[in-house]
């Protein structure tokens, strides 16, 4: 598996909503500035984000972007999946991605590459928002503690 920058950056958009709040509306000005990507970058994700449901876009002198779904019920694995695609390590053993390989039969990689897109999937498909978005908080908080000493 090999996460894009533009999975990269949806990842990082989702946990910043997560952080603000299901309910909060955030322009795409503040998640640019605190995450560091590119507006119109930005606003090509949250295109496809918007798409699949995971996000809603408020228009208006109020406006901006908040979470449609609670940071619960979102995992890392379905953002990844969504932009970049499957998660293997090769296509051969992809579960949605698969392609026939006439080596397959005698292949000896073969077990060892689904056992690390089995392993790879249980953990980005058990990392749910709310659970890295509380992570964060302490992070930065710690942080700012630390500098303050």
């Amino acid at each position: 598996m090999k996460i894009s920058f533009k999975g990269d950056y949806a990842l990082k958009i989702i946990l910043d909503l997560a952080m603000a709040g299901c309910g909060s509306v955030t322009t795409i000005k503040e998640i640019s500035r605190r995450q560091d990507i590119p507006e119109r970058f930005l606003e090509q994700i949250i295109t496809v984000l918007k798409g699949a449901g995971y996000v809603r876009t408020v228009r208006g002198k109020r406006g901006g972007v908040s979470l449609a779904v609670e940071p619960s019920r979102i995992t890392v694995g379905e953002i990844i999946r969504l932009i970049d695609g499957y998660t293997s390590p090769i296509a051969c053993v992809s579960k949605t991605g698969r392609v026939h390989c006439n080596f397959e039969a005698r292949c000896v990689f073969k077990d060892m590459f689904e056992e690390i897109r089995n392993r790879t999937n249980e953990i980005i498909d058990t990392a749910t928002f709310d659970k890295l978005a509380e992570k964060a908080h302490h992070i930065n908080n710690k942080n700012i503690l630390d500098f303050s000493i």
